[in-house]
């Protein structure tokens, strides 16, 4: 009977993912295929929902599709038709739907606010985008204003107001005085939430008269600034001490509204004498100890990534030592729309069936409401094959016109979600796609996979034959994959010739021949051995090997697990290893490695080096130091130096050292000054002025260095300007506003004379500025205040004496102190590339906005979920670190099967900038790791059970078990193999109808949608039939034994019927309550509140599969390795720094429960711009 070695898929596959599929199967994509298959419209690209543009630009509004054939587009505004051919300002681009408005031409951005809508359609439907809402950014100037001043007692509180003008989006606001510095805030006087600025009592420095409020309009990059506000503040003797009072919120309780996933920020500022502490706590409850942060000197309470579950009562307590008052916040968490899940796209063959499925949920719950074609299903062309029940569409017996898109939009009073998925009815005679006449190379006894990659609608049927007429292959020798592959799990010499692949379906048959070839295995039959050498002495290493007369085998020698030194002492043969002359570093272990096309074998030995006969040996030994150093030739710049050698110890000098001692500037610190050629004992040195020279010399032979000599006599020079200018100098900010020049002091010997200066200039580059000169002490660094952020500046340090200046020094450029960026990376793009590996994309920040030295760019990515585990663990961000101007990267080591977010940060010199929208994206299923154990128990005549525990790692949804066994005889031959399927959610399994007193031999695996995972092996015996056991043993046939046992049964009849007797009274039984002690902590109850599963903890991270690992015996077709080169990942940093530049140690997110990714779908905007419905 043909056996079946299932790979399931529950439908036939979307054309979508074809590529994918046949990527999985180890075959090369026909890209003819894709071309000749219709596909409806699918949206690929799109604006934001909330699309906020610059007036001073084009509006440019995306709208990419795809299908075959290729879609048409067009759009709506407002609700009506938007006919683009009457409007001179927009365009449409080519072969897409993406609209360009021409501002810059005389177009103004207000006369184009509204709600668009794009439509892609082609002869197979019509997929809609979502409604795009284009607002045009406004920063508007502040009202004028008379400003009286304020006059405030000593102690008290006092609030001055900021009210910025309203603009698209909100500005961001900050207070500063006249010279641009940003005012200092402190437990006593620090910035609302609002923007105005509270002082809890004043003091006397508050006195100013430049109080200015900014607000900045970060999208136009402009800042309006407020008339400045004048404080006063007078003095009373004494200052009266007061309790706290709130300033903000007044009363004892407000009420605040906030959405699922937002930032939840809380405030408090109190007033009083001595200065208020604000704490924080949550009224029946805790708050989330990983999500909370405290801001503004803990006057703000932050909560990200919020939840139904952070609804509550949340009080502010602002205490002193004169007493304390509260305020209650109660928090409603609402919810937007989320996915719970998301129509996917549908491919079937005619006269099939199928489902659409659209389930999400929100606060409150959102209605769903199905569109077809862009088009309210109710009044939609009708369908007899669909049928609508909710949020499901069921499809029956469809017919190639039931092809159509449909939308599924999810609403509710705080947002919409949208998403498209087409079902495509295809009607396709079978396809191979695998090349004709491949050839096939395996060694003996290894398994060997046929590849007949295939594609047809209906899913066409696969059969194998062997030869040009023989008959179709079955029985327990071959497998055979749903995917088309034939396996040979153990192939021989006679497996060797040409195997066919037939598929047919109703619409016809094709096939393909492929040929197979068996070759011998390569072995050592002479392996080298282990051997022991003197030292200075000759060891040799042999390797035989045998092969199969078609592969050309390679052999390498390695030692120690690494290359041979490269070293002509050591000889590579064909079949040996010489090494000559060995030393005590040749110790270690060699290995023969012998590979070719097919296999690998290796063998190793140990090598050990002993020491040689002693012998007679001259004493070498380093020189004497030399002496009688003598000065002669005394000049300003120069002296002459001579000495007598020592003694050389029976090894020549080979030069003679000279150094240097300056009495005057360091000592006791001698310097290298030059060196000369052992035969030479006279040398002219070089000096400088205003140095107190002492020399001495050192002899140096070949074991090494003398002792230094005596010191000669002292020579001090005259005194002169200085020769050189500092050296590395350097201009580099430390803050926004300044400019931080420095240099390398000179040496004390460099200064050539007294009263060492510095003269330091500097002028903005390419500006017309004269330069600014300062002349500082022996000093290395000067500090110049007031500068613009990050401009170039031209710097030069020239040094002085009391004796002149050095000569001119060069210029060099350096920057004023960098700011952070100001704008997050746009147009955030993931592509899945497999199981364990993501790249992604994103456009570069402008150079203006960056502020700085561009860096790099970071990617911070964190596991949301794993989709084959409905838990919630804390997990890491992991963070990559991309240099320079890179626009893309690799996100290696990804989990199969799960849920990923991330987001990019542009980095200069001071820190990160804005974080980009979160993007989120799934990897695919992967193949599972084998069972975490297997057990046989119970051994009968004929019987045994089997137990085993489900995979570690499933890396997707287990779809089955694969059970092979086979006996195995007294001389360890194996028998025939038997393979059995077991669904995923069974864990045991009794085999009956075996033979008795036989060894089995077990093989195990599990399986998910793309393939079988790696397997583990167990041996059990059956036990030996009666007569056998008569035979062996006699003791059965004494009477004395068969009294015995009829006691002993007996004895356990009555122990049987006590235990029924108690059983029938009630209580709980043993085994239940083990099972109530010790519940798996992974199974978590759902909360009867919300119903969302608890919070799920994992002490181990789940490492991705191995990539590119094949284990021979695993009988499963695994997916080809990637490609993609890793010169594209980047630096890993698991750490972020503050805005002050501050490193704040390594963080991590808490994982929530985010919706199933779906084609196209949509997430919910903020409550601010969300719309209450699509239609």
């Amino acid at each position: 009977m043909m056996k079946k070695k299932s790979i399931p898929a529950s439908k036939p596959f979307l054309i979508l993912f074809l590529c994918q599929i046949i990527s999985a199967l180890d075959v090369p994509l026909d890209s003819k295929l894709l071309e000749e298959l219709s596909q409806p419209p699918t949206i690929t690209h799109q604006s934001p929902k909330d699309y906020i543009v610059d007036p001073r630009e084009n509006i440019v509004i995306q709208c990419e599709a795809k299908g075959k054939p290729p879609p048409s587009f067009s759009w709506t505004r407002n609700g009506t038709h938007f006919d683009i051919d009457k409007d001179a300002q927009v365009t449409m681009k080519p072969n897409s739907g993406t609209l360009v408005i021409n501002i810059m031409n005389g177009g103004k951005a207000e006369a184009y606010e509204g709600v668009y809508q794009c439509t892609a359609r082609n002869e197979r439907g019509a997929a809609i985008s979502n409604n795009i809402v284009i607002r045009p950014s406004r920063s508007p100037l502040w009202t004028k204003e008379k400003l009286e001043p304020h006059h405030v007692r000593e102690g008290d509180s006092l609030v001055l107001h900021c009210r910025p003008p309203v603009g698209l989006p909100p500005p961001i606001i900050f207070w500063m005085d006249n010279a641009f510095q940003r005012l200092p805030q402190s437990e006593r006087v620090s910035q609302g939430l609002n923007g105005d600025l509270y002082f809890s009592n004043v003091q006397p420095e508050d006195t100013r008269e430049d109080y200015i409020c900014y607000a900045r309009f970060n999208h136009t990059q402009t800042i309006q600034q407020k008339q400045p506000i004048s404080v006063k503040v007078f003095s009373t003797k004494p200052v009266t001490e007061r309790q706290p009072v709130l300033l903000t919120p007044t009363g004892s309780t407000s009420t605040k509204v906030e959405l699922r996933g937002n930032v939840l920020l809380l405030e408090c500022i109190a007033a009083g004498l001595p200065t208020p502490v604000i704490r924080w706590i949550k009224e029946g409850g805790e708050l989330p100890s990983n999500r909370t942060f405290f801001e503004n000197f803990k006057k703000t309470l932050k909560i990200i990534d919020v939840s139904e579950a952070d609804s509550g009562n949340y009080k502010c307590i602002a205490r002193n030592t004169l007493g304390s008052v509260h305020h209650v916040i109660s928090v409603t968490v609402k919810a937007a729309p989320y996915w719970i899940t998301a129509p996917r796209n549908l491919v079937l063959s005619p006269g099939e069936d199928g489902t659409l499925i659209c389930r999400a949920n929100g606060n409150p719950k959102p209605s769903i409401s199905w569109l077809a074609n862009g088009v309210p299903i109710a009044i939609a062309p009708e369908d007899p094959s669909r049928k609508v029940d909710g949020d499901t569409i069921i499809f029956s017996h469809v017919q190639e016109r039931s092809s159509a898109v449909y939308q599924c939009n999810a609403s509710n009073e705080y947002g919409y979600l949208l998403a498209n998925a087409f079902v495509n009815v295809l009607a396709e005679p079978p396809r191979i796609l695998t090349p004709a006449n491949k050839l096939y190379q395996v060694i003996a006894d290894s398994p060997a996979l046929l590849d007949c990659a295939y594609f047809g609608s209906p899913k066409p049927e696969i059969e194998w034959f062997k030869g040009v007429k023989g008959s179709i292959l079955r029985g327990n020798e071959y497998v055979f994959h749903d995917n088309g592959t034939l396996e040979i799990p153990v192939a021989q010499k006679d497996s060797t010739g040409t195997y066919t692949c037939v598929a047919r379906n109703e619409l016809g048959k094709i096939q393909n021949e492929v040929h197979l070839e068996i070759k011998d295995p390569t072995m050592i039959i002479k392996q080298p051995e282990y051997k022991v050498v003197q030292r200075y002495g000759q060891v040799s290493f042999e390797c035989i090997i045998k092969h199969d007369s078609t592969l050309l085998p390679t052999v390498i020698w390695l030692k120690d697990n690494d290359e041979l030194p490269d070293d002509e002492r050591f000889l590579v043969g064909k079949d040996n290893l010489t090494i000559m002359n060995v030393t005590d570093k040749d110790d270690g272990t060699y290995t023969c490695i012998v590979n070719t096309t097919l296999d690998s074998v290796s063998a190793s030995a140990v090598l050990t080096v002993v020491a040689a006969p002693p012998t007679p040996a001259i004493i070498y030994a380093r020189p004497n130091p030399p002496f009688d150093l003598e000065l002669t030739g005394q000049l300003e710049r120069s002296i002459e130096l001579s000495w007598i050698p020592g003694d050389e110890n029976n090894s020549p000098i080979t030069h003679f050292v000279i150094e240097y001692e300056d009495g005057l500037h360091e000592p006791g610190v001698w310097h290298y000054q030059t060196e000369v050629p052992g035969t030479q004992t006279t040398v002219q040195l070089k000096l400088s002025p205003y140095v107190n020279y002492s020399f001495r010399v050192v002899a140096v032979n070949k074991i090494g260095r003398s002792q230094p000599s005596e010191p000669s006599e002292q020579y001090l020079t005259k005194s002169a300007s200085p020769d050189e200018n500092p050296a590395n100098v350097q201009g580099i900010g430390s803050e926004p506003d300044n400019l931080v020049i420095t240099w390398e002091s000179l040496k004390g010997f460099q200064s050539n004379g007294p009263g060492l200066q510095y003269k330091v200039s500097w002028r903005q580059k390419d500006v017309d500025d004269e330069w600014t000169s300062v002349i500082v002490a022996n000093v290395s660094k000067y500090i110049v205040s007031g500068t613009p952020t990050f401009v170039p500046y031209e710097i030069k340090v020239q040094a002085l004496n009391d004796l002149g200046y050095a000569p001119e020094p060069s210029e060099v450029i350096g920057h004023s102190g960098e700011d952070l960026p100001m704008v997050a990376p746009g147009n955030v793009q993931v592509h899945v590339i497999n199981s364990t590996l993501a790249k992604v994309h994103w456009d570069p920040v402008p150079l203006k906005t960056v502020r700085g030295h561009l860096q790099g760019y970071k990617v911070y990515y964190w596991k949301v979920q794993s989709l084959s585990r409905r838990s919630r663990r804390h997990v890491e961000k992991k963070i990559l670190t991309f240099r320079g101007n890179k626009t893309f990267g690799m996100l290696p080591g990804l989990e199969p099967y799960s849920s990923y977010k991330l987001n990019v940060r542009v980095v200069n010199g001071k820190g990160e900038g804005p974080a980009s929208p979160d993007k989120v994206f799934k990897t695919p299923e992967g193949v599972p790791s084998s069972p975490s154990y297997l057990k046989i128990t119970n051994p009968t005549l004929d019987s045994l059970t089997l137990e085993w525990g489900s995979p570690t790692h499933p890396n997707g949804v287990l779809t089955s078990y694969i059970l092979k066994f086979q006996p195995i005889n007294n001389t360890h031959e194996l028998g025939p193999l038997v393979e059995i399927r077991i669904p995923a959610n069974e864990s045991s399994l009794i085999l009956k109808n075996l033979n008795y007193s036989t060894r089995y031999k077990f093989y195990f695996n599990a399986q998910t949608s793309v393939g079988s995972g790696s397997q583990i092996t167990e041996e059990a015996v059956t036990i030996m039939d009666e007569a056998m056991a008569s035979r062996q043993v006699d003791i059965a046939t004494q009477g004395w034994f068969i009294g015995l046992m009829c006691a002993v049964a007996l004895l356990i009849l009555i122990l049987l019927i006590v235990c029924f007797i108690r059983r029938n009274k009630g209580g709980k039984y043993p085994v239940k309550e083990k099972e109530d002690a010790h519940a798996d902590p992974e199974i978590q109850p759902m909360k009867e509140d919300d119903g969302t599963f608890g919070e799920y903890s994992d002490a181990e991270d789940h490492k991705p599969l191995k990539k590119g690992s094949r284990t021979p015996s695993d009988r499963t077709v695994k997916k080809e390795d990637s490609d993609d080169s890793l010169v594209d990942y980047g630096e890993g940093v698991n750490g972020q720094f503050n805005e002050d530049g501050s490193f704040i140690g390594q963080y991590s997110g808490k994982k929530e429960k985010e919706p199933a990714e779906g084609n196209e779908s949509s997430e919910a905007p903020s409550p601010v711009n969300a719309m209450n419905s699509f239609v």
